[in-house]
């Protein structure tokens, strides 16, 4: 390999949510950080050079896209996913969970119903309840160590509750599904049954493993494009998450409008320029860097499933397909959701992050980050051994 993935970075003293919150989040201080999704390696040494270029120029003014800029996001998109979005489609964000309570907005009325498929990243629900809308769960169905989706109780659920918008997260976080073609047309053609607006959280979208394939959402076809919303970031797969930059695609016009005139209230114009810059950067010359670093996690994933099976049988890995997050099912240890979590943090000194985050279907699961150096997650799965 090129690159050395197995270099650790100390992160501490740098205001870094992932190591110096353990007071505020009420963890011990000796606690090994694997929960929130940022990784533990330095961005490729073109994105770094492109900020530093910045840095040193000395002025932060205001900044814009220009056509190169659209280009490498685009041609990201087109290499990696046959997939080539217009410019007209794109508008940007300080991220995605911006972009999706701004779809919140523009699109629903207070009262109005959003449906979310549980297990899922937390802010989905957080954000329809706090811009009042009601939520509309239709959980996965966890059949014999894989998830999958209910399609029947999706459209009844539409149906029943006039639902109006539904949130994709694809790839799922935190089961680790990438969505199948077959899987996403039948629940596009519900969704059009019935008027519900599709957005697509593909944050995740770089991350899949050998074996699978991320379909965009809206390159299903024109009908799938017309009701959708799609969510991109380089933030996920490049590391980028403080730089607050992401590129959303809405290919209806009408949409379009609905959305540009709720950004315009928030006032929000240029994104951050270290975005700008950075963005373009790993677009462009990223991919080697990326190719590598996905054998890496994958070597990571390897080195917990083998430990779980000789050293934790009683632990389940939910099989990743996609994103750097895995999900581990505890269930059979016998032990209460809070005693579960009690053991985790202050027996074994692991912060990860608790399922029930995810909705109430997360009893009794663990999600963990392991972008991380393999001596991290040695140390990690060593330390997980004392819960029992």
């Amino acid at each position: 390999m090129h690159y050395n993935f197995d270099t650790i970075v100390d992160r501490k003293n740098t205001n870094s949510i992932k190591y110096d919150f353990m007071e505020e989040f009420h963890k011990p201080a000796d606690c090994l950080s694997m929960w929130v999704a940022d990784m533990d390696f330095q961005s490729p040494i073109e994105v770094r050079e492109a900020l530093t270029k910045v840095v040193e120029q000395g002025i932060y003014g205001y900044t814009d896209m220009k056509e190169d800029y659209f280009h490498a996001v685009s041609s990201w998109f087109e290499t990696g996913f046959g997939w080539k979005p217009e410019k007209e489609w794109m508008i940007k964000t300080p991220g995605v969970v911006f972009a999706i309570a701004l779809a919140v907005q523009a699109f629903t009325d207070p009262g109005d119903s959003i449906i979310i498929q549980t297990p899922v990243y937390y802010p989905f629900a957080r954000t329809v309840k706090n811009n009042e809308r009601n939520l509309v769960t239709n959980p996965l169905k966890y059949e014999d160590g894989k998830y999958v989706m209910d399609f029947e109780d999706f459209e009844a659920k539409i149906k029943k509750e006039n639902v109006k918008m539904f949130i994709l997260c694809s790839p799922h976080n935190p089961v680790g599904r990438v969505w199948t073609k077959e899987e996403l047309v039948r629940l596009g053609d519900i969704c059009d049954r019935y008027g519900v607006i599709v957005v697509s959280d593909e944050i995740h979208c770089d991350f899949v493993y050998e074996g699978y394939k991320h379909t965009i959402y809206a390159s299903l076809g024109d009908k799938y494009a017309s009701h959708s919303v799609i969510c991109t970031a380089p933030s996920k797969t490049f590391n980028l998450a403080g730089l607050q930059g992401s590129n959303i695609f809405i290919p209806n016009e009408e949409l379009r409008k609905k959305y540009l005139k709720a950004k315009a209230k928030t006032a929000y114009q240029e994104i951050n320029m270290m975005a700008f810059a950075a963005t373009k950067a790993a677009y462009t010359f990223g991919c080697p860097w990326l190719t590598e670093l996905k054998q890496y996690l994958a070597g990571n994933v390897e080195y917990v499933r083998e430990f779980l099976k000789k050293e934790m049988p009683s632990v389940r890995l939910i099989e990743p397909e996609g994103t750097y997050l895995i999900w581990m099912d505890f269930s059979e240890l016998g032990l209460s959701d809070e005693e579960l979590d009690d053991r985790i943090v202050n027996k074994a000194g692991l912060w990860l992050d608790k399922g029930t985050m995810f909705g109430s279907e997360g009893e009794f699961f663990q999600r963990m980050n392991i972008a991380c150096p393999r001596q991290i997650v040695v140390e990690a799965m060593e330390r997980l051994k004392k819960i029992l």
